[in-house]
Order: structure tokens, then C-alpha cells, then sequence
């Protein structure tokens, strides 16, 4: 039976009519039905209707513009109730729904009038009213979750959720996608012709104009949507959904063969993905400008042929912030890496030698731990002994046969003593192996010098380079050289010069120097001997 919320008939009514072409409201009266309806129930109640307000749009979500009109139209007091067809028909949303609630709470709203849902502005009243903006919420809710969960089940039958692409078409009748017998012959043409390197993607554009293929415009088809037809996977029987690759029961139109013959060519010729201007090349902050002193920076480049091949370089200039004109020309990163890694040869090891080095750091470590040795159970003994003192002063001290005055003055001069053998014995131990580890990660390096030169790795040179020499490299007429009157960190100079001697002097004379190769106290040295060495 109608309801009504209030049986006063003084109070003035906004009419609201609203359907959306979604599948929330495929069941619901049409608004012309809507209008018809309460129409009539407005003149069967008595109520007098100010306004109507008519929309096509979905309540489920926020900011529909007529009924956000008709709310602020009854906040300035130009209507009192409003008359709709079901309170579905208001909000399928907590927001609006809120408002509607807000409104009747505060007085700005005084009546409500659905002739299908009973409603009065009590407690009661908007309780119930409450449940139905719940229950709509819900409804929109549960059909978004199953629409979800078919699309999901569709895809894993291997049916693509979506319109068919071009060379196919939507089959309405088996709700499936099946081959444009007419259509998809030219597709199968069009990948055929950019799988054999001939065409390009203004081609193919040109080509499916002419065979009848067009935008919805009437104009030729951009580059951008050639590019997505020939990589969509679709027409080899999978399909893209959800960012995943799925296996499709569709017919494909091109085999796999010609599908990825015609990625390789659109990696080859089409669109490059450049790289970010500010990302960084491998070997920026590595050398400077002969002419300036600025740093020398990597920039990428791209250059297009007319007949559409791509080539990508990346050059390596000064970057001129000096207030001086620089005139120092630019270098190919291909060139740079030859002359780098030619000069880091010059500094790599032979793995004969490494035996050798590692064999004579093994004899020094044992010489070493035995002349340690002997130091350390002396002043262990001291230790030992001076603790006894110790314990005798306070012994004597207890016993009160030794006065306050002279046991503190005692005690702190054994406590001296025993604290300068400690750290003795400590730092014996410390210089004993300290130098070893460094002078073993150092012939590592040094052995695997080669691998990193012949290598492709640009990042590992420029670490190599920079342990060799510091900051000291620079550019200059589009030659690294280093700076002058510098040289490289000692151990990698000792090296260089010990390769230079290599056929003019034996072996055993370049690796040993006299007193072996433990280095003197301080920083530590190369194990090899540092003969005179030319500069680079």
C-alpha cells in the first residue's frame, strides 16, 4: 500500500526521476514510466509538485550534479519533500544516502514519498529508510563482486572479456568473438608485410585504408594504433587481460612465427622507448675536461634515417659550466670504452704471478706469526706478572702494612705499565694479519682485471678505473690520459712498471724486493717491487 509520510499536504515537492543504462536499473521503470507514476500518486495524495528532476546517471558513486542540484535547492528552503519512485531511485551510495538521513534530521527535509516503500519522518521511519539505502548499497555491491567473478570465470574459459578486435567481431547470439571472414584476411596481409622488414607503420596505415580499414572517424588508422594491432597478442590465440597473458579458444588469424617476426621488427623500426634524459651513462663522473677542469658527462642521442632505421648512440662531452669556452670536442661511449679498457690492461696481473704473490703472502704470514709470536707470549708473561703485583699491593694494603699514599701511587704505576702491553699486544696482532687481507683483495682485483676490460660491463670498468686512478683521468682531444704530474695509487703503479719489465728482466727480480714483501708500518704497499715506471 502507498505510503505517506506525513499526511500534511502544505509542504512543496521536488520530483526526482532517475535510470541509468547500467545493469543496476535493467529491471527498473523507465523515467518516462517513473514520471507518469508519480505524477499520478502526487495527484491521488494531494501533494503539490514544485519541480522535477530528471537524470541518467548511476547512484553508486558520488557527485551527480541533478541530485546534488535538488539537495542545495532544499537547503535554501525552495522545497520541503521530495517524491520518488523507491529510495533506490535517491542513493545507492553511503554518501548520499547520508545526506538524504542528514536533511530529515535537521529539518530541512520534512516529508518523503515513495509509492512502493512505506517511509515517515520518525525514528522508525528513517531506521527503515536507512535499511533501504543499505540494501542498494549492497545490491550495486554483490552485482559489482559477480560481474568480478563471471569475468574472471569468462577468462579462465579462454573468452576475452571485451570487444573483439579488428578481424574479429562481437557474435551476439553464442556471446563469443569469431573471425570477420572479410576483415581478417587483411590483418593476416598486413603482418605478413611488416614481418618482412619492408614496410613501415605508415605503410600498413596506408594499406589497411585502402583495403576499407578506417578509425571511426573515416581517417587512416594513427601509428600508435598499428603499433597496438601488430604486438596485440590476440590474433595468435592469447590474449591481454589484466596485465596477464591468457591462453584464448578463439581462432587465431596469424601464426606465432610471423607474430614475433613482426616484434622483432617493431623493436628494430618502430617507436623506440628512449631513455630518461637524466638517466645516468656509466661512465659520468669518472674523467674531466683537459681544457676546463669541468667534468665530463654522458648524453643519449637518437638519429632517424629517412628510409626509417633507428640508430642510438651516447656521446660523452665536457659539460662546458665554466665561464671559458670550452673547445673540447665530444667522444663515442664506443671509443671511450676501447681506450679505457686498453688502459686498464696495463694494469691487470698474471695469474702466474697471483700464484706467485699469494705463495710469498702465505710464507710472510707464517714469518710474521712467529715473530709476533714470541712478542706477544713475553708481554703476556709481563701481564701475568704484573696482575700477581697487583694482587700482593692490595693484599698488603688489606693487611694495613702498606700505607693508603703508596698503595694508590703503586698501583696506578702497575696499572700503566699492564695497559701499554695491551694495547702492544693488541696492535702487534692488528699489523700482523691487517695488511695481509688488503694485499689479498688487492691481487684478486688485479687478477681480474682482463675479464673486466674484454667485458661489456661499462659500470665495473669505471669502478676498476677509479680504484686505479682516483679522479686524475681526463679528456683531452678525445684521449683519456691523466692528469699531470700525477700517477696512480702506488700498488697499481709498482704493477704497471712490473709489467713494463716483463722479457727484460727475470721474474723472481721483479716480483721480490729485498727484505721480502711485507710492507712498513703505515698505509699499505704493493707487493711488488716500484721500479721506475714511465707515465701513462
Amino acid at each position: 500500500m502507498p505510503n505517506n509520510c506525513m499526511s500534511m499536504n502544505n509542504n512543496k515537492y521536488f520530483l526526482y526521476a532517475r535510470k541509468s543504462t547500467d545493469v543496476e536499473d535493467k529491471q527498473v521503470l523507465s523515467i518516462e514510466a517513473q514520471i507518469t507514476e508519480l505524477r499520478a500518486f502526487a495527484k491521488q495524495e494531494g501533494l503539490h509538485i514544485a519541480e522535477e528532476f530528471i537524470e541518467k546517471q548511476s547512484a553508486k558513486i558520488i557527485g551527480r550534479p541533478i541530485f546534488n542540484k535538488m539537495i542545495s535547492r532544499i537547503e535554501h528552503g525552495d522545497a520541503n519533500g521530495i517524491l520518488a519512485w523507491h529510495p533506490d531511485r535517491l542513493a545507492r551510495n553511503s554518501v548520499d544516502g547520508g545526506k538524504i538521513i542528514y536533511l530529515l534530521d535537521g529539518g530541512g527535509l520534512a516529508d518523503l514519498k515513495f509509492p512502493q516503500f512505506w517511509c515517515e519522518n520518525t525514528s522508525q521511519g528513517k531506521f527503515m529508510l536507512n535499511i533501504a539505502f543499505g540494501q542498494s548499497k549492497y545490491y550495486v555491491d554483490s552485482l559489482a563482486e559477480n560481474t568480478k567473478r563471471g569475468l574472471r570465470q569468462k577468462v579462465r574459459r579462454g573468452e576475452y572479456p571485451g570487444l573483439a578486435p579488428v578481424g574479429y567481431i562481437n557474435d551476439v547470439r553464442t556471446k563469443s568473438i569469431v573471425v570477420d571472414k572479410k576483415r581478417s584476411v587483411i590483418i593476416r596481409k598486413a603482418f605478413t608485410l611488416y614481418a618482412k622488414n619492408s614496410s613501415r607503420l605508415e605503410d600498413i596505415s596506408n594499406f589497411l585504408a585502402q583495403s576499407g580499414i578506417h578509425s571511426r572517424n573515416g581517417k587512416r588508422l594513427h601509428r600508435d594504433r598499428i603499433t597496438f594491432i601488430l604486438s596485440n597478442p590476440f590474433y595468435y590465440g592469447h590474449f591481454r587481460y589484466g596485465g596477464e597473458i591468457h591462453e584464448g579458444k578463439h581462432q587465431p588469424v596469424v601464426s606465432k612465427k610471423i607474430f614475433d617476426k613482426a616484434q622483432e621488427v617493431l623493436k628494430q623500426r618502430g617507436r623506440p622507448h628512449h631513455k630518461q634524459k637524466n638517466e645516468p651513462q656509466p661512465f659520468c663522473g669518472l674523467l674531466s675536461c683537459a681544457s676546463c677542469g669541468m667534468m665530463i658527462t654522458g648524453e643519449y642521442k637518437v638519429k632517424r634515417q629517412k628510409n626509417g632505421n633507428v640508430h642510438e648512440y651516447v656521446y660523452y662531452h665536457c659539460t662546458k659550466k665554466s665561464k671559458m669556452k670550452c673547445p673540447e670536442p665530444c667522444i663515442r661511449e664506443e671509443e671511450l670504452d676501447r681506450q679505457l679498457s686498453s688502459l686498464i690492461q696495463k694494469f691487470s696481473l698474471r695469474q702466474d704471478w697471483a700464484e706467485q704473490l699469494r705463495e710469498m703472502l702465505e710464507k710472510e704470514k707464517s714469518e710474521s706469526a712467529q715473530s709476533s709470536t714470541a712478542f706477544v707470549q713475553e708481554a703476556g708473561e709481563r701481564i701475568r706478572a704484573i696482575q700477581t703485583k697487583l694482587q700482593r699491593l692490595l693484599d698488603g694494603y688489606l693487611e694495613q702494612d702498606i700505607e693508603r699514599e703508596i698503595y694508590r701511587t703503586e698501583k696506578a704505576k702497575l696499572l700503566s705499565e699492564k695497559k701499554s702491553l695491551e694495547e702492544q699486544m693488541t696492535r702487534i696482532e692488528q699489523k700482523r694479519t691487517g695488511w695481509l687481507e688488503p694485499a689479498e683483495e688487492w691481487i684478486r682485483e688485479a687478477e681480474n682485471l682482463p675479464t673486466i676490460a674484454n667485458g661489456e660491463d661499462l659500470f665495473l670498468k669505471k669502478v676498476a678505473a677509479k680504484k686505479i686512478f682516483g679522479s686524475n683521468l681526463i679528456l683531452s682531444n678525445r684521449k683519456v690520459r691523466l692528469k699531470p704530474e700525477k700517477v696512480p695509487q702506488i700498488q697499481w703503479a709498482a704493477l704497471a712498471a712490473a709489467n713494463s719489465q716483463i722479457g727484460k728482466m727475470e721474474t723472481s727480480r721483479i716480483l721480490v724486493r729485498e727484505g721480502g714483501i711485507e710492507p712498513p708500518p703505515g698505509a699499505w704497499k704493493a707487493p711488488v717491487l716500484p721500479l721506475n715506471h714511465s707515465r701513462i
